[in-house]
C-alpha cells in the first residue's frame, strides 16, 4: 500500500533530493556520568603513562626510603627535550638538596625501575614540601614539679618590669616542660 504525500510533488522532489545529499552528525550517546566523560578525555590527551606521577607519590617512601622521602618529594615527570626517556623533578627542602643531589642517581634508578625504565634525568626543585602528609601529633609537655617552679620564681625576682618577667617567667616554663621526641 502507498500512501500519498498532501505536498506539492514538486516540493516532495526537492525535499528528496535535499535529503540525500545532506549528511548529519553522527548521535552519540551521552556519558553515564561526568567522572566517564572526563577519563573518556584524558586518555585521548594523555600518553599510556600519563598517571604514573600519581603512583610515584603513593609509593615514594617504599620507592626511596623514609629518610629521603622525609625531605623530598616527586613534583612532576616531564619530557626530556634530549631525545628518549622522561625527566623526573624533585622538590626537596633546602638543607637536604645536597644530600638529594648526590643521591639523585640511586633515586632515578629506584624510579625508573619502579616505573617501566625510562626516566632519564633527575632535577631538584629547592622549597617547601607540599605533601598532605598527617601533621606531627602535638608534644605532651611534663608538669613542672615544685621546686622547679620555686626556683624558676627565684631566677626571675630581680627583674622589676612586669611584663618582660612574665614572659621570661612563660620562656623558662616552656622550656623546663619540654619532653625530648
Amino acid at each position: 500500500m502507498v500512501t500519498r504525500s498532501s505536498l506539492d510533488p514538486l516540493e516532495e522532489a526537492r525535499a528528496r533530493v535535499a535529503l540525500r545529499y545532506q549528511r548529519a552528525r553522527p548521535v552519540r550517546p551521552l556519558p553515564n556520568s561526568f567522572g566517564a566523560a572526563a577519563m573518556k578525555l584524558a586518555r585521548k590527551k594523555l600518553p599510556e603513562k600519563g598517571p604514573a606521577i600519581g603512583r610515584l607519590k603513593l609509593l615514594w617512601a617504599d620507592i626511596v626510603g623514609e629518610q629521603l622521602a622525609k625531605v623530598c618529594e616527586p613534583d612532576k615527570i616531564g619530557a626530556s627535550g634530549k631525545g628518549k626517556g622522561r625527566v623526573l623533578t624533585l622538590k626537596c627542602i633546602p638543607a637536604a638538596a645536597t644530600m638529594v643531589q648526590h643521591q639523585s642517581e640511586t633515586i632515578r634508578q629506584r624510579v625508573s625501575v619502579s616505573l617501566g625504565g625510562d626516566i632519564r634525568e633527575v632535577r631538584l626543585k629547592q622549597g617547601p614540601l607540599t605533601r598532605g602528609g598527617q601533621p606531627a601529633p602535638p608534644r605532651r609537655r611534663r608538669p613542672l614539679s615544685a621546686e622547679e617552679r620555686e626556683q624558676l620564681q627565684h631566677s626571675v625576682s630581680g627583674i622589676e618590669d612586669s611584663e618582660l618577667k612574665k614572659a621570661v617567667l612563660a620562656l623558662g616554663e616552656a622550656v623546663l616542660t619540654r619532653t625530648e621526641s
